[in-house]
């Protein structure tokens, strides 16, 4: 057997469990495969084998896939295609494309595309005249939803939002207006800055915070907005991946001084127009009864009013 372990009739070899396998031929093209966002063991058998068959696997970390391959005894040739290397990257997948090779997309973790460059290589491809064929699999998006115990019937997936306070707050009032269940990623070192701006823009919404999904430290820790950015403030642990999921407005129930406080904190940010908005949706209050405590509060000199 040869470095790249061939066989005799050209096709390579992998183990998905323990033993050898001889993988099939692929057409040529691009495969965009899903894989595993923390536990190896979560790889389809469809996966594995086109990882294997393939000509090459892109992938944003070599590291990080390599142990993905070394522990099924895949031994396709790695390439780096990341958000940083994608102009001097991409052609020259599309070159392999054109010669007839099968190539392998890959993330450092999940399903590709989400949150990374993968769609300007699908978009290339397809305008190339190449297939492109989806291998789906894991996904930290889909997880975390389906561990939130909020509705699934209708949600945004939001990304990252802003690094700078002021962009955030912003953005956050933009996504107070969506009736759907809204999916965030974010980061250890911003997540109590964050949950407290939520909470700040969005009121005492059901919400979860899942941390390392999937790995041997998971955590899924459940609760309204407020209760978890006074949680995240203190000294709870926050290293690893982390999704945010928060509830659709029309499931905050209120008493008058939640409204009350909401409105507030709204009126020092924004116009009335605006605070009214913002304080209907996330309580499900009618615009009209919001609007008329915003007017009595401003009345009595109790808010910020613009």
């Amino acid at each position: 057997m040869t470095d790249d372990r061939k066989t005799r009739a050209g096709l390579r070899q992998y183990a998905p469990l323990g033993q050898p396998v001889v993988a099939g031929s692929l057409e040529p093209g691009l495969y965009l495969v899903a894989t595993p966002i923390g536990n190896l063991g979560d790889i389809s058998l469809r996966a594995l084998e086109t990882l294997a068959a393939a000509d090459c696997i892109a992938c944003e970390d070599t590291r990080v896939t390599r142990k993905l391959t070394e522990r099924y005894g895949v031994s396709t040739h790695l390439m780096s295609y990341h958000e940083h290397n994608a102009d001097e990257a991409l052609p020259k997948i599309i070159e392999r494309l054109a010669e007839g090779q099968s190539v392998a997309l890959v993330s450092d973790a999940g399903t590709p595309l989400i949150s990374d460059p993968g769609y300007r290589l699908v978009q290339a491809a397809v305008e190339a005249g190449h297939a492109v064929t989806a291998l789906p699999g894991a996904s930290a998006v889909l997880a975390a939803l389906s561990l939130a115990a909020l509705p699934t019937d209708r949600f945004f997936f939001e990304g990252f939002l802003p690094p700078k306070q002021g962009a955030r707050q912003k953005r956050i009032a933009k996504l107070s207006a969506i009736p759907a269940t809204l999916v965030l990623f974010e980061s250890g070192p911003r997540l109590g800055a964050s949950l407290a701006d939520l909470a700040a823009g969005l009121g005492p919404r059901p919400a979860a915070v899942c941390r390392e999904l999937t790995k041997l430290h998971e955590e899924i820790r459940r609760g309204d907005l407020i209760a978890l950015a006074a949680h995240y403030a203190e000294d709870a642990e926050t290293r690893g991946e982390i999704v945010i999921v928060i509830a659709p407005p029309a499931m905050v129930e209120t008493a008058d001084t939640d409204v009350d406080d909401l409105l507030r904190q709204a009126l020092g940010r924004v116009s009335v127009k605006d605070a009214v908005g913002e304080v209907a949706l996330a309580t499900g209050r009618a615009r009209r009864e919001v609007y008329q405590r915003a007017l009595e509060l401003a009345k009595d000199g109790d808010c910020g009013e613009r």
